[in-house]
């Protein structure tokens, strides 16, 4: 199943298929909204939410991480997100949250998740209907097989960075941000980047509409930072969130070796590591 759906393809789906369409929009930093408010004003007809706060370890002191393997079962049980359903993801303004939800879903083994391309807004942009109201979540069993592969954590980008373990790291973040000269969003973390990474802002796979750059333009831009068909291919952002971004233009057009993986705690947890090396600078 291709990682991505049209909004007129999904409207098209929705009435013939077992679907279910989730809206995973957060406030990220430097946003100020209600993500449950405005689904509550208008979201996609039977939609229901997925809320990554939620859905992470309560326990981390980093943002947003992987819960559990048993909270995750349990949370995508209350949610509906039954192994036999076809699961699609959506975001109220932009793709970050759904690509998060969507790499989320994947790292706990439901295979048939989609992300609809270019968010609510392509969705209204097409005309289609809206509702309002509470959200109706019917639970229906999930049954978790992780795949750990697509997850990375500080010891396997260690092995990365000193050379014991193949692989190249790309970082979401801004290039300012990327090479030491804008401060991070975070208090007490340093700017710079892993040695060896490459910087590959999010925003730069994308179009004027929010939606990703055409595939030949996409394999070009992998290719220049080096991508081949026998890379593997470690994502990484300020807190996980930006990098699932990076994962799913991956695996939408079939670029790298194998799946890429998410560093989960990426940046914020790197930069807090002690003796962690940071490099500034392109």
């Amino acid at each position: 199943m291709h990682p991505l759906i049209s909004a007129s393809d999904l409207a098209q789906a929705i009435p013939h298929g077992d679907i279910l369409v989730l809206d995973a929009s957060m406030a990220l930093p430097g946003q100020a909204f209600d993500p449950q408010q405005r689904f509550a004003n208008a979201h996609i007809a039977g939609a229901v939410r997925f809320d990554i706060d939620t859905f992470s370890d309560p326990d981390s002191p980093l943002p947003h991480t992987i819960p559990g393997q048993a909270r995750f079962t349990r949370l995508a049980t209350e949610r509906g997100m039954a192994n036999t359903k076809r699961i699609v993801f959506y975001d109220q303004d932009g793709m970050v949250c759904a690509a998060r939800a969507w790499w989320l879903a994947r790292l706990f083994g439901h295979e048939g998740v989609q992300v609809l391309e270019g968010g609510l807004a392509a969705w209204k942009s097409a005309g289609l209907p809206l509702e309002s109201g509470p959200d109706l979540a019917t639970p229906a069993p999930f049954v978790s097989r992780p795949r750990y592969d697509r997850l990375h954590g500080t010891g396997d980008v260690l092995d990365i960075v000193q050379g014991r373990l193949p692989g190249l790291i790309l970082d979401a973040r801004s290039r300012g941000r990327f090479e030491g000269r804008d401060p991070e969003p975070r208090a007490g973390i340093e700017s710079g980047h892993m040695p060896g990474a490459r910087s590959l802002p999010y925003t730069e796979l994308l179009d004027d509409n929010g939606r990703f750059l055409p595939v030949d333009t996409l394999k070009e831009k992998f290719a220049g930072l080096g991508v081949s068909g026998a890379t593997a291919v470690t994502c990484s952002c300020g807190s996980g969130m930006t990098a699932c971004m990076i994962a799913l233009a991956l695996v939408s057009i079939g670029a790298g070796a194998g799946e890429p993986a998410v560093y989960d705690g990426s940046w914020a947890q790197w930069a807090s590591t002690p003796d962690a090396p940071i490099v500034c600078g392109a």
